[in-house]
C-alpha cells in the first residue's frame, strides 16, 4: 500500500477539495473557444443577490446545472457555463442604509454619488463572498465571463428594452394604485407581495345624509382611509337606495360632502350593499373613481404616516391613526359594531412591512401584448420553452392569462436610472440612452426599474445583445437549460420568455428544470424566524461538497420539495467513503498499470460478465433519466450498482482470480476492475467532482482531467445476458445459505453441507461451473448438485429461481439445544406480549398517556406478536 498509485488509506473531503480548485477555476477546461466542431450548449446560472451569501436553495440550483454542464462537457459539447450577480435593488439597498444607519448617517446626508459608492464598495465585498461559495460548491463556470446586472453591457441593453418599449408604447407613465412598502418607500410588484391571512376587524359605521332623512351604513377594514373617502357606491339595480343615488352623505369626522353613486362593482348582497368610495387608497375605487370623474384624496405620507389631508390626525402612523380614528367614530355615534374578520393582509416580500395601496405616478409596461405574444409561442412545439415538470407550464400559462400591468419604477438610488428626462419649464418628457444635449433645462427621472426588468434580459443581454451580429451571441443563445425554484416562476421566468420573444423572436431556453424548496426537517419552509435555515457552507465543512452536491441532486424528483436531513447527508459521505475504499482495493491491484494494459477481452469469469453487463445496463439507465434531468432516479441506479453489485459483490468474487494461480484470468479481472471503477468515476463525476477527480488521477488513464474526459457509452459487445442470469442464481444462493446460516445461529466461520436440487440439466451444468463460488461464499464442506437430490430428515431450506437448497441440520446445531433456547426465547416473547396487551387494555393508561406513548406500546405489542410468531415456526421447523 505504500506506493504513489495508492489513495490515503482514510477519505479526507477537506484534504480533496483543496487538492483539486485548478480543475475548475482557472479557466483552462471552462473557457468557450467557439469550436465549429463541437455543438454548443448553454447554461446561465441562476444569478444570487450581493445582499449576502448563498443559500441551500441557491446551493441547489447551481448544483443541478453544474450537473447538467459537466455531463455535457464529457460528452463533447462546446459548453457555456455563465456566472453572474443580480443587484437586488430594494434587498441591497436595505442593507446598506442599515450599514450607515449605525454610523448615524442615511442615504440623504451621502447624496446620491457617495450612497452609490458605498453601494458597490457592498457588491464587492459580497460578490468575492459568493465566488468563493462557487468555488467551494466545486462548479465549472467561465469564471472569466462573470456578468452584473449594472454592469455596463447590461446597462446598454436596460436601456435599449426600454426605449423600444416606450417607443412602441409599451411603457407609459401614470397616476395609478400601486403596492407601496412604506418601510422601504417605493413601489412593488404585484408579485413582490407576499399575502397572509390575519385576523382583522370589520368596522360597520354610518355617513349621515346631508338633508337629515337619514343614513346610509358601510363596512371597512381600514377605517384610517376613509378621511380619504370622495364617494359611497350603491348598485345601480339595488332597490333599497334607488331614491338616494345622486345624494350627498357628510363624511363623518371630516364634515365633507360626498355623493352617492351608482356602480355594477358594488355587490348587492355583500355587508349593507353600499360601499365607501377611496380613489388614492384601493385599485378597485380608484377604476370606480375614474368612471364617475371622483377626486382622488391621498390621506398619508409615503413612510405610512398620515399627511395635511388627514387634518388631526396629520403626523401619525396609520396603524396609531387606526386607533384614534375607531375611539372618535365610537364618541361620535357613528361606529355601530366591530366584528372580528380573517382577511388576506399584502406583505412586502422584502422588508415584510404590511402593503399600502397607495395612489402614486409610476412607470409601467403594458402586459397584454408581451403576454399574448409568448402563449402564442407556448402552442408551437419547435418555439415552447419545455417545463420539467410539465405540470408548470400551466402555472405559467395561468399567470400571463391573467396578468396585470407591470409597474417597473422603483423609489430607489441602487439599480437602472430610468433613462427618461422632464423639462423644467414645459414638463416635457424625453427618452433616450443620452441626457438631452440642454441638460441645463432637463431634470432626470430619480427613480430606477425594478430589478426584474433587467434579470429579464438575462439570457440574452449576458451575451452582448443588442449587438445581434456578435460572435458569442450568435454562437450561444438561446440557451440550453435553465434550473431554478417553482417560486420565481412568475418573478423571474415569465418575464425571460416574453423580454426574449419580444427582443429576439427566440425563446431564451429550450428546457426549464423546476425544482422545489429546500425544506427543514419537519417540512416547514426555511426562516430567518425559524431560525431553522442551513448554510451550504456548514455542510461542506462538515461532510465535503461532493456529499452535498449528491444530496441536493438526489434527494428529490423534479419539481417537489426537498428535506434537509443532515443524516442523509451523512449517509451520502458514508457512500462516498464506500467509493473510496473499493478504488483503494482496485489501485492496489492495479499497481503499474497503464492503459494499454487494460484488456478484457479474453478469459473472463461469470462474474466478470456479469458486472460488465450491469455496468452497461446502468449506463443506460443513467442516461435514460439524466437526459429527462431526473437526477434522483440515476442517482439511485448509481447508487445501487456501486454499492449493492461492485463493491458488496464483485469486488468479493473478484478476490479469487486475483489470489489465484491462473495469471491470464489475474489479469482479465484487474482490467475489468480499473474499466469498471473508471467509469463509475465519470458517471459520478457530474454529481461528485472533487472525489471523483482525486481518484481518477491515480487510475491509469489519458488526459489531463476527468472533467474533459468521455462520458460512457453503452458497449453491446460488453452484455450477456446468460451471464447476468447466472450470476443472479449465484447471488440468490449464497444470499439464502447466509440467511439460513443466521436464523440457525451459525457463523460463516463453520463448514457446512449444501444440497442444491435444479430444475434441469442446463442450470446444474452452469453451477458445477460457478461451483467454487458456492463452496467459498457459502464456505461448504460437502456440495451437491443435482437434478434430484435425497434431502435429509430435518433440514433449513429455501427455493430460488431454477433451484431448491437444503442444509442438514444435523451437525449444523446441536438440535435440543437450540429447542431449549427456542422455547425459552418464545416464552419470554409470551410473557411480553401479556404484559404489553394488559396495559393496552388499561382505560387509565390509553386516556392519560400521551399518545406517542400509546403508540410506541402498541409498536411493540406488534412487534413482540411478529418476533413470537417466527420462534414458533421454527419450534414447528424442528419438531417435524
Amino acid at each position: 500500500m505504500e506506493n504513489t498509485h495508492n489513495l490515503p488509506p482514510k477519505y479526507d473531503s477537506t484534504a480533496v477539495e483543496k487538492g483539486r480548485y485548478k480543475y475548475w477555476i482557472d479557466g483552462k477546461f471552462f473557457e468557450a473557444k467557439n469550436d465549429e466542431t463541437k455543438q454548443p450548449y448553454t447554461i446561465v446560472i441562476p444569478p444570487p443577490n450581493v445582499t449576502g451569501k448563498l443559500h441551500i436553495g441557491h446551493a441547489w440550483d447551481t448544483t443541478l446545472q453544474d450537473i447538467v454542464t459537466r455531463m455535457k462537457r464529457m460528452q463533447g459539447y462546446d459548453v457555456l457555463y455563465l456566472p453572474g450577480m443580480d443587484h437586488a435593488g430594494i434587498a441591497t439597498q436595505a442593507k446598506v442604509e442599515a450599514k450607515l444607519k449605525e454610523t448615524g448617517v442615511s442615504r440623504y446626508d451621502l447624496g446620491r454619488e457617495k450612497f452609490l459608492e458605498k453601494a458597490w464598495d457592498w457588491k464587492e465585498e459580497y460578490a468575492s463572498f459568493i465566488r468563493t461559495q462557487w468555488e467551494k460548491m466545486g462548479l465549472g463556470l467561465d469564471y472569466s465571463r462573470e456578468r452584473f446586472t449594472l454592469d455596463e453591457g447590461l446597462s446598454e441593453a436596460v436601456k435599449e428594452v426600454f426605449i423600444k418599449l416606450y417607443e412602441e408604447g409599451l411603457i407609459y407613465r401614470g397616476e395609478y394604485i400601486i403596492n407601496w412598502d412604506p418601510h422601504t418607500k417605493t413601489a412593488l410588484s404585484d408579485i413582490e407581495v407576499i399575502h397572509e391571512d390575519v385576523m382583522g376587524h370589520f368596522y360597520h359605521m354610518t355617513y349621515p345624509l346631508k338633508d337629515g332623512s337619514g343614513h346610509i351604513e358601510i363596512a371597512t377594514t381600514r377605517p384610517e382611509t376613509m378621511l380619504g373617502d370622495t364617494a359611497v357606491a350603491v348598485h345601480p339595480k339595488d332597490e333599497r337606495y334607488q331614491h338616494l343615488i345622486g345624494k350627498k352623505v357628510i363624511l363623518p369626522i371630516v364634515g365633507r360632502e360626498i355623493e352617492i353613486v351608482a356602480d355594477d362593482y358594488v355587490d348587492m348582497d355583500f355587508g349593507s350593499g353600499a360601499v365607501k368610495i377611496t380613489p388614492a387608497h384601493d385599485p378597485n375605487d380608484f377604476e370606480i373613481g375614474n368612471r364617475h370623474n371622483l377626486e382622488r384624496v391621498l390621506v398619508m405620507h409615503e413612510d405610512g404616516t398620515m399627511n395635511e389631508r388627514a387634518g388631526k390626525y396629520e403626523g401619525m402612523d396609520r396603524f396609531e391613526c387606526r386607533k384614534h380614528i375607531v375611539k372618535d367614530l365610537q364618541d361620535a355615534g357613528v361606529l355601530f359594531k366591530i366584528e372580528e374578520h380573517m382577511h388576506a393582509v399584502g406583505h412586502s416580500e422584502r422588508s415584510g412591512a404590511v402593503v399600502e395601496p397607495y395612489l402614486s405616478t409610476q412607470w409601467f409596461v403594458k402586459m397584454q401584448p408581451l403576454a399574448e405574444q409568448a402563449i402564442k409561442s407556448q402552442a408551437n412545439d419547435d418555439e415552447k420553452v419545455n417545463f420539467v415538470p410539465e405540470r408548470f407550464e400551466g402555472t405559467f400559462l395561468r399567470w400571463m392569462d391573467n396578468i396585470r400591468d407591470w409597474c417597473i419604477s422603483r423609489q430607489l438610488w441602487w439599480g437602472h436610472r430610468i433613462p427618461a428626462w422632464y423639462h423644467k419649464e414645459t414638463g416635457e418628457v424625453y427618452v433616450g440612452k443620452e441626457a438631452p444635449a440642454d441638460i441645463e433645462n432637463w431634470k432626470q427621472d430619480d427613480d430606477v426599474l425594478d430589478t426584474w426588468f433587467s434579470s429579464a434580459l438575462w439570457p440574452f443581454s449576458t451575451l452582448n445583445w443588442p449587438d445581434v451580429e456578435d460572435e458569442e451571441f450568435k454562437r450561444y443563445f438561446p440557451t440550453n437549460a435553465l434550473v431554478t425554484g417553482y417560486d420565481i416562476i412568475f418573478f423571474w421566468v415569465a418575464r425571460m420568455i416574453f423580454q426574449s420573444k419580444h427582443f429576439t423572436d427566440e425563446r431564451p431556453f429550450d428546457d426549464v428544470l423546476i425544482h422545489g424548496l429546500v425544506r427543514d426537517a419537519d417540512g416547514r419552509k426555511m426562516s430567518k424566524s425559524l431560525g431553522n435555515g442551513v448554510d451550504p457552507m456548514d455542510v461542506i465543512e462538515k461532510y465535503g461538497a461532493d456529499s452535498l452536491r449528491y444530496f441536493l441532486a438526489t434527494g428529490s424528483t423534479p419539481g417537489q420539495d426537498l428535506r434537509f436531513q443532515w443524516e442523509k447527508v451523512e449517509s451520502t459521505w458514508n457512500f462516498i467513503n464506500k467509493i473510496w475504499n473499493a478504488s483503494r482495493f482496485v489501485l492496489m491491484h492495479a499497481e503499474g498499470m497503464t492503459v494499454k494494459d487494460i484488456d478484457f477481452s479474453e478469459h473472463r469469469n461469470v462474474s466478470d460478465e456479469w458486472i460488465l453487463t450491469r455496468l452497461n445496463e446502468t449506463i443506460a439507465l443513467v442516461n435514460k433519466h439524466t437526459d429527462r434531468y431526473d437526477f434522483g432516479e440515476a442517482g439511485r441506479h448509481l447508487y445501487n450498482f456501486i454499492w449493492d453489485e461492485f463493491c458488496d459483490w464483485y469486488i468479493e468474487m473478484a478476490k479469487l482470480p486475483l489470489f489465484g494461480e491462473d495469471e491470464k484470468a489475474k489479469q482479465t479481472t484487474r482490467s475489468v476492475l480499473v474499466h469498471v471503477l473508471d467509469q463509475i468515476l465519470r458517471m459520478l463525476h457530474p454529481m461528485m467532482p472533487f472525489v471523483t477527480e482525486e481518484i481518477w488521477q491515480h487510475l491509469p488513464h489519458e488526459g489531463e482531467s476527468i472533467t474533459v474526459a468521455k462520458w460512457p457509452e453503452v458497449n453491446e459487445q460488453d452484455i450477456n445476458h446468460t451471464a447476468a442470469e447466472d450470476m443472479k442464481r449465484l447471488i440468490s444462493i449464497i444470499r439464502s445459505v447466509r440467511n439460513i446460516r443466521s436464523e440457525v445461529d451459525t457463523p460463516m466461520s463453520k463448514p457446512i453441507d449444501l444440497l442444491v436440487q435444479v430444475d434441469n440439466d442446463e442450470v446444474k451444468t452452469a453451477l458445477k461451473t460457478q461451483s467454487h463460488y458456492i463452496e467459498k461464499f457459502c464456505h461448504t464442506e460437502n456440495l451437491t448438485i443435482d437434478t434430484k437430490v435425497t434431502v435429509p430428515e430435518k433440514a433449513m431450506s429455501a427455493v430460488i429461481t431454477g433451484a431448491e437448497l437444503f442444509l442438514p441440520l444435523e451437525g449444523l446445531i446441536d438440535i435440543e439445544k437450540e429447542m431449549a433456547r427456542l422455547t425459552q426465547e418464545f416464552e419470554k416473547l409470551n410473557k411480553e406480549v401479556e404484559r404489553v396487551e394488559k396495559k393496552l387494555s388499561n382505560p387509565g393508561f390509553v386516556n392519560k398517556a400521551p399518545e406517542s406513548v400509546v403508540q410506541e406500546e402498541l409498536r411493540k405489542k406488534l412487534d413482540y406478536i411478529e418476533k413470537r410468531e417466527k420462534v414458533e415456526a421454527r419450534i414447528k421447523e424442528l419438531n417435524q
